[in-house]
């Protein structure tokens, strides 16, 4: 299903705005791939671990994909009433903290459901898709 340029377009304002008013810089999880290696760094509050982008991760990202996002994201996460997810060009703080906080109005919180090294998993499976 493709998506038109309005949608996208308001999917991301409001993603952009999540961000905004969700105060990302006071209790978001940062995650980011390390250049050149399978290294995603999770960071939450004032701790911070390395997770390696291993098989085992990945998979288990997948896990919890199919078990929270692909009822809205499709199973393959090519979008049905969420958007495709494939070749995102957003930093992975970014997708996390919308997986944490959810967008109000379109997408629940995971926050409970999730600690931030299961976040950081699906972080990982969501950047294998191409």
């Amino acid at each position: 299903m493709n998506l038109s340029l309005e949608r996208k377009a308001f999917i991301l304002a409001l993603l952009a705005a999540s961000l905004s008013l969700g105060g990302a810089g006071l209790a978001a999880i940062s995650i980011k791939a390390m250049p050149g290696s399978g290294t995603v760094t999770a960071t939450s509050g004032a701790s911070s671990s390395e997770i390696v982008a291993t098989p085992e991760l990945i998979a288990q990202g997948h896990e919890f994909f199919g078990t929270s996002c692909s009822e809205c994201h499709g199973d393959d996460a090519t979008g049905d009433e969420g958007p495709n997810l494939h070749n995102l060009s957003i930093s992975n703080a970014r997708i996390a903290h919308t997986i944490k906080n959810g967008i109000k109005g379109e997408m629940p919180t995971f926050a409970k459901k999730y600690d931030d090294k299961q976040i950081a998993a699906i972080v990982s499976y969501l950047r294998t898709l191409h």
